[in-house]
């Protein structure tokens, strides 16, 4: 097989023409070990957002990085609630706190994330605040998993090879693939995925990933440019499963959810948005916990789809409104707060053996 040239690589995304699976696997693998000059990445970063990234460069640069990538060793059986971030709002830890509801329902949980994008405070940021210890060996991280049913893996430590993309990036100061990637990536190639998606433009991007992969996932994204399952209007839904995908409209009129406002929904510092994260685990009530439960239940419709592909055919609102009804239950009878001290516990453990 003939080897790829960075002239090669930045002419045929210069001209307009997407790059193929193993060109774009090739220029990734050469910035994940360093091999790539910022002229040469800046380049290509700016030719692929001139002409629109395609599924199939995506898919190079996803095979690339999780090559590159420090092995986790779970069971690949496990959910991700994740969002691209860059909606701009700053709003509460949604994903957080649903997956952390997720898993007190008894549905294993590796949450990919890394330091904040759109908001004051990203997902490790929150769970530092919390008392979470994120930065475990790969052994650890699966102990915490078999251990509290929940883990972290932090980006920054499973994909090393991200910083020497970093100073083109910020020096850049424009979106590029970088941005949506990280949804894509978790090193424990989680075989359900709930992913939220700020801009329209990459819905077809990371469901394509997702079909051509033939894995499970809703993709969703707020008519209000949330990359959650929003409350303050339509949401709409991508269903993806063995191959194939359905859309869905949904409003919170639909499960009996308050439309809140997006004020309701703003966040702070880490450590405010973990004094209300525990405030919702304790019960509070209100437009916060209205959507981490849309949110939650979201992350179990997804789950439950990669283990009964039968679910498809069932209406999309039914199995949401069940699955909120189960994240509620799991935060009033204490089982979420129960869970969240079941993490900080195991994570500890095992940064400390």
């Amino acid at each position: 097989m003939t080897q790829s040239t960075w002239p090669e690589i930045l002419t045929t995304a210069l001209s307009g023409e997407d790059l193929t699976v193993s060109q774009a696997e090739w220029a990734m693998r050469q910035v994940m070990q360093g091999e790539a000059t910022d002229a040469q990445l800046g380049g290509l970063l700016m030719a692929l957002r001139a002409k629109g990234e395609s599924v199939t460069e995506v898919i190079g640069f996803r095979d690339a990085i999780l090559d590159a990538a420090i092995p986790l060793p779970v069971d690949p059986n496990v959910l991700d609630i994740v969002g691209t971030g860059g909606d701009r709002y700053g709003t509460f830890n949604i994903s957080s706190t649903a997956s952390i509801i997720v898993a007190a329902c008894g549905i294993p949980v590796v949450k990919h994330g890394n330091r904040a994008v759109s908001s004051k405070a990203g997902s490790s940021d929150v769970l530092s605040a919390l008392g979470i210890d994120l930065r475990l060996a790969p052994e650890a991280v699966a102990r915490v998993l078999d251990d509290a049913g929940i883990t972290f893996a932090w980006a920054a430590a499973f994909h090393p090879g991200f910083k020497h993309a970093s100073g083109v990036r910020a020096e850049l100061g424009v979106p590029t693939v970088f941005n949506f990637l990280g949804p894509l990536v978790n090193p424990a190639r989680a075989e359900a995925n709930a992913v939220g998606v700020a801009s329209l433009d990459v819905v077809p991007i990371i469901t394509g990933v997702f079909r051509t992969r033939g894995a499970t996932a809703l993709v969703f994204r707020g008519e209000d440019g949330l990359d959650e399952m929003t409350t303050t209007g339509y949401s709409r839904i991508w269903q993806i499963a063995n191959g194939d995908m359905h859309e869905f409209d949904i409003h919170p009129r639909d499960l009996g959810i308050p439309t809140a406002k997006i004020d309701d929904l703003i966040g702070g510092t880490p450590d405010e948005n973990a004094e209300t994260l525990r405030r919702i685990l304790a019960g509070e009530q209100g437009p916060v916990r209205d959507i981490v439960l849309l949110n939650a239940a979201a992350g179990i419709v997804a789950y439950r789809l990669s283990q009964d592909p039968a679910q498809a055919d069932r209406n999309m609102i039914q199995r949401l409104a069940e699955a909120r009804d189960e994240a509620a239950a799991a935060i009033d009878d204490g089982r979420a707060t129960a869970k969240l001290e079941s993490w900080i516990t195991a994570s500890t453990s095992a940064g400390a053996a």
